[in-house]
């Protein structure tokens, strides 16, 4: 007896088809809702160390990090140097800097969550942090992003600013005009 074997039909395959396209769209657009809320968490990020230096400074009459009275004003071990300006790379690995003790300062006058001096991660997972200086060509006390993908630190500056590495109130670079999807990128705004 021979059996008659019998394949899928043409309907049967573009309905698998259509369902895994759906299931892929799908996906894509899940990547998508995810980055953006990360570009979002990232702009929140920046606007909240900007208002939370601004409420120290207003309270305290002095910078975070900076605060020559700190040990009085939020019972800190150290204190900073009191000549308004935040002394230290943003992204230091030294304790004593300005620029890591502005993340115990405000955490002690409970203007950010947690605890020490260690710098928050931002949304990407790279570094957080925040000196007085020039960096970019932005100059004044700044709030900067460590590591950023290309791709991504076009569309936080597109989602901020103008998409411009060496242009406007965000910047990556001091002369790229552009953004390179094969770059990585620290970035910088004023508070």
């Amino acid at each position: 007896m021979v059996m008659k074997q019998r394949g899928f039909t043409l309907v049967e395959i573009a309905i698998v088809l259509v369902i895994i396209g759906l299931l892929l769209g799908g996906v894509l657009k899940g990547q998508e809702m995810v980055t953006n809320a990360k570009i979002r968490r990232i702009a929140d990020d920046w606007n909240n160390v900007s208002a939370a230096v601004l409420s120290y400074q207003d309270r305290y009459q002095q910078l975070p990090g900076d605060d020559s009275q700190a040990d009085q004003h939020v019972g800190a071990t150290n204190n900073g140097g009191g000549n308004g300006y935040i002394n230290g790379y943003w992204a230091s690995s030294t304790a004593t800097d300005e620029s890591r003790l502005i993340w115990d300062h405000l955490r002690r006058a409970s203007l950010i969550t947690g605890s020490g001096d260690i710098q928050p991660r931002h949304a990407f997972g790279g570094i957080l942090g925040v000196q007085s200086g020039t960096i970019f060509g932005l100059r004044g006390h700044l709030s900067c992003i460590q590591n950023m993908a290309g791709d991504f630190a076009l569309l936080v500056d597109n989602k901020i600013d103008d998409g411009v590495p060496n242009a406007g109130t965000v910047r990556g670079h001091a002369t790229q005009t552009a953004y390179s999807s094969t770059g990585n990128y620290n970035q910088c705004t004023r508070i």
